[in-house]
């Protein structure tokens, strides 16, 4: 059996945001998500029930789109997160469909 990594609030932190980067349609997707969850949560899961990659959450939070919302006590593996102000704009279909 893999042990899993127990990932830390204090070990996932965004890097300067970089101005002009685009998400892809995967990241936009998730970030959509959050839109219609209270406080902006992200979603651990997709539409057909498999869990987002670390690699999307990780890259939205480095992107300044999403941040760290606390730590999962059940499974603390797993990085909960919520849009920020820049991952709510961006993610507003009226923001990007033009």
């Amino acid at each position: 059996m893999t042990q899993s990594k127990v990932i830390s609030l204090k070990d996932v932190k965004p890097t300067a945001i970089r101005g002009g980067a685009k998400p892809t349609k995967v990241q936009l997707a998730y970030l959509r998500r959050g839109l219609r969850q209270p406080g902006g949560k992200l979603p651990l899961f997709d539409n057909e029930g498999q869990r987002i990659s670390d690699r999307t959450v990780r890259s939205c939070i480095e992107q300044g789109w999403a941040e760290p919302w606390f730590n999962n006590p059940l499974k603390p593996d797993w990085l909960v997160c919520k849009l920020t102000e820049s991952g709510r704009d961006l993610a507003t279909p009226d923001q990007n469909d033009a």
